[in-house]
């Protein structure tokens, strides 16, 4: 086996997704997992802490692209705030990425402590928004609640943008809900 081979992250990914989606997460072992891709369970934690990373790797620069939207805005008005950041983070979600975070998301919805894991993920962004909110002077209430929405937005385009047959890219869905929650919280 090569000391180092160019694509040693991404063939681990689709190693393991693969072997997840036929055996299932629990069932599957790390070092089936760095087998099939060719490599050493060496290797497959040079790149990921645990098995459950591999489904949830480069959440730091998903967080960072909604951290940015609202670094980069001028506005200080929460829903101006949120329309930057969820349009920085939609940079994340190219059409490429689909068909894996169709496939992830089976994997996940199949699990509880997946499930748990990606809860836990989605607090941190919207704590971290609540953060960066805030440094707006906006009102620490009016932060966590703008911050919460921001994620319940972005959820919901997610789910939208994974379902059977979609096919728009993942930033139109994401202002269609963006929109809709603009609607309903307009004055009747």
């Amino acid at each position: 086996m090569a000391r180092w081979q160019s694509g040693s992250r991404e063939r681990l990914a689709a190693s393991a997704l693969r072997l997840f989606a036929s055996q299932g997460f629990e069932s599957t072992t790390v070092a089936e997992i760095a087998a099939d891709a060719g490599l050493t369970e060496r290797t497959f934690f040079r790149y990921y802490a645990d098995k459950p990373e591999v489904l949830f790797a480069g959440q730091d620069e998903f967080e960072g692209l909604f951290l940015d939207g609202v670094e980069e805005s001028t506005s200080t008005q929460p829903m101006e705030l949120m329309a930057s950041a969820l349009d920085h983070a939609a940079a994340f979600f190219a059409d490429e990425r689909r068909a894996w975070s169709r496939s992830r998301q089976v994997v996940v919805t199949g699990n509880v402590a997946l499930q748990e894991r990606e809860l836990h993920k989605m607090s941190g962004l919207a704590s971290s928004l609540t953060s960066a909110f805030a440094e707006r002077d906006i009102d620490p209430n009016i932060a966590a609640l703008a911050a919460e929405a921001t994620v319940s937005v972005f959820r919901r385009s997610f789910a939208a943008w994974i379902a059977a047959g979609e096919s728009r890219p993942f930033a139109d869905i994401q202002r269609g809900v963006l929109s809709q929650l603009q609607a309903l919280l307009a004055p009747s």
